[in-house]
């Protein structure tokens, strides 16, 4: 069983358990709440919690057993399809509260352990939990995802979608009517100021830009097509929201819940419907297409007839 001990320097004085000791040792953040929760993290010999902060000068001592550097701990969600698979990459059809992959935060099912569940191998670098992971969506979004299966693929992947190669198209269900009914959003995204698990429109965030053209508008609502030139974390979700056009459903983002209710809708209308790429070992052109899953189709016929 590896043994890790050292004093907490200056430089991690008052970080969260679970930030800093992962800084300190070299864990991962998933690993490290898990250590902290089996007892194995001590601090002047006593068991550090979750919800402690790093003093400097304390004794910090971490022991862990030996893991293999690829294991993610199966679990199935059936709900789950593979639309492609070859030696290089995988592309699932997510369904809704299937994340991408493990978090501290996170208990449910993920898309790598379902790929372990069904005996899908995934063996590239980085952080286990994340391996293979070039592309997320919200745990609240279905549609098309990859993941690379090799190193070759892994590299080749995330320079595609660094350098915008990538086609990604979504169709979301917004409030009201777009004017203009097409157009461009370019608007820096950032943490909001006041809740960590939300983001918002912020001055000196990270550039962020979403096109948009409506298919259909209706009484209360439109839906559109969407292509995103980056890739920002709930990017459409908030572009939208600031627009005053919030996603059905999406009460994080200040949704109706009286539509969505209407609408027999329980999370925000969002589909990943088109997913394009080079090929990572042959350059050619690959396209993969997704329909609504059923509570999206029914809400939006639910809309048609309103």
């Amino acid at each position: 069983m590896p043994l890790q001990a050292l004093r907490i320097p200056e430089s991690a004085d008052g970080m969260r358990a679970d930030a800093g000791v992962s800084e300190l040792v070299g864990l991962s953040r998933s690993q490290v709440s898990k250590l902290i929760a089996a007892g194995n993290v001590l601090v002047d010999g006593k068991p550090l919690k979750k919800s402690d902060t790093l003093t400097t000068g304390t004794w910090l001592e971490v022991s862990w057993e030996e893991v293999d550097p690829h294991y993610v701990e199966p679990r199935e969600a059936e709900d789950l399809e593979i639309v492609h698979l070859d030696d290089e990459f995988v592309v699932v059809n997510k369904p809704i509260w299937v994340a991408a992959h493990p978090s501290p935060a996170w208990e449910g099912a993920t898309v790598l352990g379902v790929l372990a569940a069904r005996g899908i191998s995934v063996v590239t670098s980085g952080v286990m939990e994340r391996a293979g992971i070039v592309q997320r969506l919200d745990a609240g979004t279905s549609g098309l995802m990859v993941v690379a299966r090799t190193e070759n693929a892994y590299s080749n992947l995330k320079e595609q979608f660094r350098q915008r190669e990538v086609l990604k198209i979504y169709h979301a269900l917004v409030q009201g009517q777009m004017d203009p009914v097409q157009g461009t959003i370019d608007a820096p995204l950032g943490r909001h100021p006041k809740n960590d698990f939300r983001f918002a429109v912020r001055e000196g965030g990270r550039h962020a830009i979403t096109h948009y053209k409506t298919l259909e508008a209706h009484r209360f609502a439109s839906l559109l097509e969407i292509t995103l030139e980056t890739g920002r974390t709930h990017q459409i979700r908030v572009h939208f929201s600031a627009l005053k056009h919030p996603l059905v459903g999406d009460s994080m983002y200040g949704a109706d819940p009286k539509l969505a209710e209407r609408l027999g809708l329980e999370r925000q209308w969002l589909h990943a419907v088109k997913l394009g790429f080079k090929h990572p070992a042959t350059g050619e052109n690959v396209e993969f297409s997704s329909d609504y899953p059923s509570d999206l189709a029914g809400a939006l016929e639910a809309l048609r007839v309103s």
